[in-house]
């Protein structure tokens, strides 16, 4: 894997600006530059090679690699991770079977969950599609005060797809 940064005796620039802690801040050859980080016993890495001169910084490499790391590690972390739970029809669901599922998606959109319904067509079932379509418009409406639609009805091969996402995040209505 390549260093993202230059360091050391990998600074091809004739001068650089020298920044860091306990460093007389300024514009040095680059010999002297490493020379100053060497009694230190340190590295000068390169942090902005397009500036003119390259500005350097005089700092522990390993250690700076580290925090590199672990500031990456917990913005992915914080990111929210979208978790899709799947809710499938058949064109002719009787009532019962369609309260049961709608009872599983008012818990997945109450836990923060996107819901992607869909009414399964086998067969010559297709020749149903207004009744699937109906169907999952009937779902969206059940489920209007917990989701908003994200994605109206729409038939792809034998599957008619309905996506949900939630109206509140589920953190904030802890609160």
């Amino acid at each position: 894997m390549e260093e993202p940064y230059k360091v050391n005796d990998k600074i091809t620039a004739r001068e650089v600006r020298v920044v860091g802690d306990n460093v007389e801040q300024g514009v040095y050859p680059t010999r002297q530059a490493q020379q100053m980080a060497n009694e230190q016993n340190l590295d000068l890495v390169e942090i902005s090679p397009t500036a003119n001169p390259p500005v350097c910084r005089i700092i522990d490499y390993s250690k700076f690699k580290y925090e590199q790391k672990k500031k990456t590690r917990e913005m992915k972390a914080k990111a929210q991770k979208v978790v899709i739970k799947e809710i499938r029809f058949g064109p002719n669901t009787d009532d019962h079977d369609f309260e049961f599922k709608l009872k599983h998606a008012q818990g997945f959109l109450e836990s923060g969950y996107k819901v992607k319904s869909y009414v399964h067509f086998v067969g010559r079932s297709i020749v149903f599609k207004e009744r699937g379509e109906i169907l999952l418009l009937k779902f969206a409406q059940a489920l209007e005060d917990l989701a908003k639609v994200e994605q109206l009805p729409k038939l792809e091969g034998k599957r008619m797809f309905l996506i949900l996402s939630p109206k509140v995040a589920p953190a904030a209505s802890k609160k």
